[in-house]
């Protein structure tokens, strides 16, 4: 399969650009616009290869993406484990955020956890 197809496939389903997501922003002074904070909102193993760390390297490899591209600070908005469902785990676990230096900054539901990372 052409490249080209690949990537168009991959915006496809991913909505990459195109995709308005809610980021937990109540109680936050920073400008929700800043494109200089950068967001993690999900982490894709392919099925038969989870639960090998792969999470856990993608989370590292972004934080330093961002960091070499000169973004200011990355975030990401893992769910808390308890009482979830394997199709919410896309959103990474705080664990792996934690593992990639992210710090939790808010929990603005008792799931939803805001971790960053200021460079």
């Amino acid at each position: 399969m052409p490249v080209e197809e690949r990537v168009r496939r991959l915006r496809e389903q991913t909505g990459c650009g195109l995709r308005v997501f809610r980021v937990p922003w109540e109680g936050r002074d920073e400008d929700k616009s800043d494109d200089s904070v950068w967001a993690v909102t999900c982490l894709f193993a392919r099925a038969g290869y989870r639960k090998r760390g792969i999470s856990r390297a993608l989370a590292r490899a972004a934080v330093e993406f961002a960091r070499e591209r000169g973004a200011r600070a990355i975030e990401a908005y893992p769910i808390v484990t308890k009482d979830v469902i394997a199709e919410e785990l896309h959103v990474g676990t705080p664990s792996v955020f934690a593992d990639a230096g992210l710090v939790e900054v808010s929990r603005p539901t008792p799931r939803r956890v805001v971790m960053r990372r200021d460079f």
